[in-house]
């Protein structure tokens, strides 16, 4: 089985379309801000994506762009502003920051229920300890990948492939939190092989083309691919040999377009929940 991102994307988003039409009705239009600073190509793409997304589901979508000379003091004070406004449900401050600004200290500013990305450590604390909160979108959407494809973590050996801030480390509590026993590999796992031949779910958030070899992948596992890479010929590929696992796993996403378009449409849930709580 091919999961398809794109199609339950859609899906998510129609779901969303259905909620704010719901709210609308209550007097609340939802509404996200992202906030952009500097001139980076793959930011100004990302964020033009995410206004599209937001469109075609009727929350209201604002970017200020700063320049790249934006202090540290002078972005502080757009998210106070921000943070202040009623009628922003949801803030995304677009990484990475140009140099001499601080991510850290900034990500940290903005308001815990403003949190779309879910980063907070009030809202990463939350999510440790099980209670409700923004959740990352990339381990949101590939948990709406898992229960899509009909594979329940419960009880199963799940394998977490990295330990990023974004993924590895909240993709593992929310596997956790749906009673799955799971590992956490990386760079300095002795035996990368023998985790994933152990696992019956494999998420690969590593960043490195093809790593995860198919052979070494269990028959019947369900691989979740969150790697986005470009090969020397052009092609984007993930960061498991995706023909030789498919081969053995019931279920793969691919790449491109397995848990890419889950990240924005998990965004826009978070965008519409953060703005029930205003209702």
């Amino acid at each position: 089985m091919i999961i398809d991102g794109k199609q339950v994307a859609a899906q998510v988003r129609a779901e969303v379309a259905a909620a704010v039409k719901e709210l609308e009705a209550r007097g609340r239009t939802p509404g996200l801000t992202v906030v952009r600073v500097g001139d980076d190509p793959a930011s100004a793409v990302y964020v033009r994506g995410k206004r599209k997304a937001c469109e075609e589901v009727g929350i209201r979508s604002v970017e200020h762009h700063l320049p790249a000379t934006t202090s540290q003091a002078e972005l502080l004070a757009l998210v106070r502003q921000l943070n202040a406004d009623p009628s922003v449900d949801g803030i995304l401050v677009q990484l990475p920051l140009p140099k001499g600004l601080d991510e850290s200290e900034i990500l940290d500013a903005i308001d815990p229920g403003k949190d779309v990305d879910g980063f907070h450590p009030l809202n990463v604390g939350a999510l440790c300890l099980g209670k409700p909160a923004p959740r990352p979108c990339t381990p949101h959407g590939v948990m709406r990948l898992l229960a899509e494809a009909g594979c329940d973590p419960k009880g199963k050996r799940a394998l977490v492939i990295g330990r990023s801030h974004i993924v590895g480390k909240p993709m593992a509590l929310m596997l956790l939190e749906k009673h799955a026993t799971v590992t956490i590999a990386h760079s300095r796992t002795a035996d990368l092989a023998a985790e994933v031949a152990r696992a019956d779910i494999v998420v690969a958030a590593i960043g490195k083309a093809e790593m995860i070899r198919g052979e070494w992948v269990k028959p019947g596992a369900v691989v979740i691919d969150v790697g986005m890479n470009r090969k020397p010929d052009g092609k984007l590929c993930g960061d498991v040999e995706y023909a030789a696992a498919a081969e053995r796993a019931a279920a793969i996403t691919p790449v491109p377009g397995g848990v890419g378009p889950m990240t924005i449409a998990m965004l826009l849930v978070n965008t519409v929940e953060l703005a029930r709580t205003r209702t």
